[in-house]
């Protein structure tokens, strides 16, 4: 599939979230939605502004939150949740886990602020295990959009997914890598570019990083193929096995801990059904820290640069 990586339209996946929101507010009736006293942060607030009955402020009670969405879920509501992914993932985990996932109702749960690239607020607000929490819980479906178009259809998409939904989404902008007629499929990954080289698996702001790496890589001959792993849960094995055949090396990388999130979900299935080497990026197992998105970034070596030497350190 072509690719745009336009860096001149830059866009947040929380603002695109905000704006997909409203849209399929206009559309359908049922659909609420709940914030916990950040709207104005999760963009919820264009929501709210153009349909103030059907928003709920629920202050800081995240747990409470939860379970209001549930309940307004047995009455035929669409529920859509939302508060930073620190909160919306860590602090609710029980009530997730027991009033959502275990009744299988149809709550979605859209998080934004996730990973390091949270900035200033530091490590007490840098989610960088929610991936790994949420897909283990039953019931539970896990997307992780990149772009702008890309959160629009993982919106539409929840609605039509009747049970929880998780959506992991950003605060800093990101840009725009697909245009507005592709076809999104939930549940199947995206190749893009056809390098036999080597294999980038990427999820959330990271398939941007993988993408400006691959471009880089072409001035020196070496061609690689990135696979955007927009849904984690289901996890799209076939295209893991087929890249794993067919390609030398193969890299995961994710603004997620290696423990239990992209890497982990990608190396079960390669244990399972063709084993092979797969070097994880993301955060080694630590908590983040307070600084610039883009000196986050660096920091942890999440970057395109980063992500060409670690390919020559330990593959190519």
């Amino acid at each position: 599939m072509n690719f745009l990586l336009n860096n001149d339209n830059k866009k947040s996946t929380r603002q695109s979230y905000g704006e997909a929101l409203l849209e399929i507010g206009k559309k359908n009736e049922n659909i609420v939605v709940l914030d916990a006293d950040l709207s104005a942060a999760t963009k919820t607030s264009l929501f709210a502004k153009e349909f103030p009955n059907r928003f709920f402020n629920m202050g800081i009670a995240e747990q409470d939150m939860i379970g209001t969405a549930a309940g307004l879920s047995t009455c035929g509501k669409i529920p859509f949740v939302s508060t930073f992914a620190v909160f919306g993932a860590g602090r609710v985990y029980d009530q997730i886990r027991n009033s959502v996932c275990y009744p299988n109702l149809n709550v979605k749960i859209c998080v934004t602020h996730s990973g390091i690239t949270v900035g200033e607020d530091g490590a007490t607000h840098q989610m960088l295990e929610d991936i790994n929490i949420m897909r283990g819980l039953p019931n539970m479906k896990v997307i992780s959009p990149c772009d702008e178009t890309e959160v629009k259809w993982a919106i539409n998409e929840a609605v039509n997914i009747n049970g929880p939904v998780y959506i992991r989404l950003g605060r800093s902008d990101t840009p725009k890598i697909y245009d507005e007629n592709t076809k999104f499929e939930f549940g199947k990954a995206i190749q893009l570019g056809d390098g036999n080289d080597g294999t980038i698996f990427a999820t959330g702001i990271m398939v941007a990083e993988a993408l400006k790496a691959k471009e880089k890589l072409m001035t020196e001959g070496i061609n690689i193929r990135v696979v955007d792993i927009h849904t984690i849960k289901p996890l799209d094995k076939e295209l893991i096995i087929k890249c794993a055949k067919e390609t030398k090396y193969l890299l995961s990388i994710e603004e997620h801990s290696v423990i239990g999130g992209l890497g982990t979900a990608i190396s079960e299935v390669l244990c399972e059904y063709y084993p092979k080497k797969l070097v994880k990026m993301g955060i080694q197992d630590t908590f983040g820290k307070s600084g610039n998105a883009k000196e986050l970034l660096k920091y942890f070596k999440l970057t395109d640069d980063d992500i060409i030497n670690r390919l020559k350190k330990d593959i190519i």
